[in-house]
């Protein structure tokens, strides 16, 4: 499953987690990342895998366009019953 997400800076993606690996291009702006207690900064033009059931958080530190490809699809998104999002 490929998804283009846009995110406002200050934009937070409260921690998570979910049963698809998920890979997550950076095409503008910029996230960080919690993960395993660290936090990881992607720049535009960077890549971060994340493992699946690994629980995670974002901040947008700039205005974000991302690009996050999930395997297998995230069937909550399909369902709308994601709602740490909405």
């Amino acid at each position: 499953m490929l998804a283009r997400v846009l995110l406002k800076k200050g934009c937070i993606v409260p921690e998570h987690s979910h049963h698809n690996e998920q890979i997550t291009y950076i095409l503008e702006g910029a996230l960080k990342f919690g993960i395993e207690g660290k936090q990881i900064i992607v720049n535009a033009g960077e890549v971060l895998t994340i493992p699946p059931n690994m629980p995670h958080w974002a901040e947008a530190l700039a205005d974000t366009v991302d690009l996050d490809i999930f395997s297998p699809p995230r069937a909550d998104w399909m369902n709308k019953t994601d709602a740490y999002l909405r």
